[in-house]
């Protein structure tokens, strides 16, 4: 395998390059769906990605209505050997436009905080980084090596499913680029989650006069609210949250919508699909006479279930760092990432593998900048010793 002090003096040359790359990230607003600047921060890291000697393709993406949501960039490098080792990351955030001028990138007692700057714009970074920390290093044990970049992680990679899942498939090897929790662990498993839409109708009428006449949806919704609440704790580890109930306009009339947006999360699959079968049975069967329910099932992403060879990765990752002073621990997190849908097709995943960060999606986002190096050269040492796995 690489030399450790190599890798990590490898990866100290690129700390100058790696902050002011994340400083201009993070100085563009990104969320998802704002296709101008996803395509301003993709053009960026084209930029870098060709001056590090990759290949680089554009896939434009939309959602299931044709709604662009930006592209997904997929660089490229050859290296002398056999195994294919995607690295995946996103561009997105979950800020709304004006958050980077409002919250400008700072630095303050070792921390970078900012807009995506650990979700994922750090972590991005240090995927590119570690491709050239190899590259530096003549490294290159691998066959093909993939820097993934997606712009729709953040509502559930759905234009970017078909390509992540074609391209999980040819690889041997995952390494997901969310950043380490905020103790270093990296991340071994993820729950599964459904984002489900329930829309329910029934008739208007006078709540004084002729209530009777009326077939009241937000009644039937507060019932299924229960029903579905009442789902928690049926299986272990599977979670059931109404988030969202929005229904009627006035108190004297009758209510005919109602909406319930409802998260369903859970470890196993047989258990995610075991919960998503009640909750259709429960939206079947009316609860309030006169009133019919619909249900939609948005971007489902089932759990990642670690088997052997994701097992085999994070022992090799603490191989790795033990050999660099990285201690390395991993955990499983209730968060849904495009890891998921990178195991679901059957690739070794291992996540977490960005620098350390925390605060995700909240206005204190952090990113450790003392992390930046080891954990690049952790990546970069991870990248090197699958490729010259047996």
């Amino acid at each position: 395998m690489a030399d450790s002090a190599r890798l990590l003096a490898a990866a100290g040359d690129r700390l100058t390059a790696y902050n002011e790359r994340l400083a201009r990230l993070v100085g563009i607003d990104s969320g998802s769906g704002q296709v101008d600047g996803l395509r301003e921060v993709a053009d960026l890291v084209q930029t870098w990605c060709l001056a590090a000697g990759m290949a680089v393709e554009r896939e434009p993406v939309a959602d299931p209505t044709g709604t662009p949501l930006g592209d997904v960039l997929v660089a490229r490098r050859r290296g002398r050997g056999t195994r294919r080792v995607l690295l995946a990351g996103h561009l997105d955030t979950v800020f709304p436009p004006g958050t980077a001028a409002a919250r400008p990138f700072r630095v303050h007692d070792g921390r970078a905080y900012g807009p995506g700057v650990s979700d994922d714009k750090g972590g991005v970074l240090a995927g590119l980084a570690a491709v050239e920390v190899l590259a530096a290093l003549a490294a290159e044990e691998y066959g093909e090596l993939l820097l993934v970049c997606t712009p729709d992680e953040e509502i559930g990679s759905t234009g970017s499913r078909p390509l992540l899942r074609a391209l999980g498939a040819d690889a041997d090897v995952a390494l997901c680029l969310e950043c380490a929790r905020d103790n270093g662990d990296l991340v071994s498993a993820r729950k599964g989650v459904a984002d489900l839409e329930v829309i329910l109708r029934g008739r208007a009428a006078h709540a004084g006069i002729e209530p009777e006449r009326g077939a009241n949806a937000l009644l039937a919704a507060a019932r299924l609210t229960i029903a579905f609440d009442a789902l928690n704790g049926r299986w272990p580890g599977v979670t059931v949250n109404v988030g969202v109930l929005e229904a009627g306009g006035r108190p004297n009339v009758v209510a005919d919508r109602a909406r319930l947006l409802v998260d369903l999360r859970a470890w196993r699959i047989g258990e995610y699909e075991a919960a998503l079968a009640e909750i259709r049975r429960l939206v079947a069967a009316p609860t309030v006479a006169g009133v019919r329910a619909e249900l939609t099932v948005h971007a489902p992403t089932p759990p990642w279930e670690p088997g052997p060879a994701d097992r085999r990765l994070a022992e090799l990752a603490a191989k790795v760092g033990a050999g660099l002073g990285v201690p390395v621990t991993h955990t499983a997190t209730g968060g849904c990432a495009d890891a998921n849908l990178l195991a679901e097709v059957g690739a070794a995943v291992l996540d977490g593998l960005g620098p350390i960060g925390g605060n995700d999606h909240s206005p204190t986002e952090w990113l450790d900048l003392d992390s930046v190096v080891p954990r690049t050269a952790l990546l970069a040492g991870l990248i090197d010793a699958v490729s010259r796995a047996d």
